[in-house]
């Protein structure tokens, strides 16, 4: 390679293609030899015009079998990304230049033979399509022979396997859908503008999708698709509960306080959210949302404490009747790799189109590729595979994340900070929003409104789209429920900010 000549990165798929190269078969690798000579002859003849094909194509050196047609491409690209001219006099020069054992069997007399044998270049398109049609067999024979390898090894589970070899599948797919799927600046501005102006017609409308808090929604611009949305706290601050809360506004499409979540058309829409429930066991979740939707406490009815039956029970019943018809989704599987996980959410959005993901909890996950490599490493993987699944399947993904006990240790500052986001800061990195939860009542007497016990703080500390800042909401434990709080003194909003008029 030349110095300072950059290779191009190899993918899963790549490297699969190059492995079906290995090991013998009854039948013939897939190949076209004499497609890729005449493409790399057409190159020569014509090579602006031919080499803006192979752009559009997505043409890569691994595309051909030949290791000496994949160093002659290799320079090809080398020249033309350098704006030289593209000839045999100028790729022998090249290739000489390249630092391999091997470069020296490219030489101009089979430079020469390319153009020879290559009668036009107006063919040139009919040349890559056979060729890319061969490197895509490559590609699936090779994830195929990685699959079978797999599946033979008792070391790894079936369905860590089955996750592998869809990803492996899909990443071959996914790299076809991007050809040509460039969209061009001016349609770009278009769509833009065309938001914009849906915006304005609606002013105050969500950008995103609603989290059923006004003050939340006020702060974030709600949820948006392919946003990876981290929710951090200590242990016992209501960080499920809130996700919880958050999935049954959204499901339901009303808001924390009962009322309709009005899209732009003016209804109200549910939408179908689904849960990855990795700590607590869904009927644990179904109790908590049921009694939280009632106003009853769970504790209380379990007792049998300071409960009627004849006043609980209709509203239990009421809260069930609503919850049975909320399109809510949920997987209790504990211990779940994250190649499982996402291979179960693009199943289930490909069955059910899913609007909203919510993973409790992210230090939960398991990788198992990178389990050997420590905590942090493995952390650092799951939360680069979130973001990565959000954007696959376009849709807001809610993660829940641990705290360290960084925010306790800090005299006089409780407050937790991005930095103590537990195992990685590259969930901070990641993420597209990050709320960080805490309930001063659970944190010292030195902290400020210690006594009040309803105040918990949601700090919208990092926000892509929008503002960052504290939102104050109330949360009633007995009920594990969160909701929007009543402000009426100025100096407790922030000096003469309006007060947020909830019921």
């Amino acid at each position: 390679m030349a110095a300072g000549q950059r290779k191009p990165k190899r993918n899963a798929a790549t490297i699969g293609a190059d492995r079906a190269l290995e090991a013998p078969l009854a039948r013939q690798v897939p190949q076209s030899i004499e497609a890729e000579r005449a493409l790399l002859g057409a190159i020569l003849i014509d090579s602006a015009r031919v080499l803006e094909l192979c752009a559009a194509k997505r043409v890569v050196p691994e595309a051909f079998v030949e290791p000496a047609h994949r160093r002659i491409y290799t320079a090809m690209m080398h020249l033309s990304s350098r704006g030289m001219p593209v000839d045999a006099v100028t790729l022998g020069e090249c290739l000489r230049g390249m630092q391999e054992e091997a470069a020296s069997a490219v030489g101009l007399e089979m430079l020469s033979e390319l153009v020879i044998s290559t009668p036009t270049s107006a063919h040139a398109g009919y040349y890559i399509g056979v060729v890319m049609e061969q490197y895509l067999r490559r590609q699936i024979l090779g994830v195929t022979r990685e699959i079978e390898e797999r599946v033979y090894d008792p070391a790894q589970g079936a369905d860590y396997v089955l996750g592998e070899a869809e990803q492996a599948i899909l990443a071959i797919g996914e790299g076809r859908a991007q050809q040509g799927s460039t969209v061009d600046w001016k349609t770009s501005v278009g769509e833009t503008l065309a938001m914009l102006t849906r915006q304005l017609d609606a002013p105050g409308q969500l950008s995103g999708l609603s989290t059923g808090f006004k003050a939340l929604d006020e702060k974030t611009r709600g949820m948006h698709k392919g946003a990876m949305i981290v929710l951090a706290a200590r242990p016992a601050m209501g960080k499920t509960s809130l996700a919880m809360n958050v999935a049954e506004c959204v499901a339901r499409g009303l808001d924390i306080m009962g009322r309709p979540i009005k899209s732009a058309d003016g209804l109200r829409h549910k939408h179908t959210v689904l849960v990855f429930s990795l700590e607590m066991p869904q009927v644990q979740l179904t109790t908590r949302m049921l009694c939280g939707m009632a106003e009853v406490s769970a504790r209380e009815v379990e007792r049998g404490q300071f409960v009627k039956k004849e006043v609980v029970l209709p509203r239990l019943n009421a809260a069930a009747r609503e919850l049975a018809d909320t399109p809510i989704l949920c997987d209790d599987q504990g211990g779940l790799d994250v190649l499982e996980l996402r291979a179960r959410a693009r199943h289930i959005h490909k069955k059910t189109p899913v609007d909203l993901i919510v993973i409790d909890y992210l230090q939960l996950l398991g990788y198992r590729e990178y389990s050997a490599q420590g905590q942090q490493v493995m952390v650092s993987k799951i939360s680069g595979e979130i973001k990565a699944m959000a954007k696959e399947l376009n849709v807001p993904v809610l993660v829940l994340s641990q705290l360290s006990r960084n925010s306790e240790n800090r005299n006089g500052d409780e407050r937790p900070r991005n930095s103590d986001l537990r195992d990685s800061g590259a969930i901070e990195q990641d993420a597209d929003m990050i709320w960080l939860l805490r309930r001063p009542s659970y944190m010292g007497s030195r902290v400020p409104e210690h006594d009040d016990r309803l105040l918990a703080i949601v700090d919208v500390s990092k926000n892509r789209n929008g503002a960052t800042g504290e939102v104050r909401l109330n949360f009633d434990g007995s009920i594990t429920r969160f909701k929007d709080r009543i402000e009426t003194n100025p100096e407790m909003m922030g000096g003469d900010m309006e007060p947020v008029d909830t019921p």
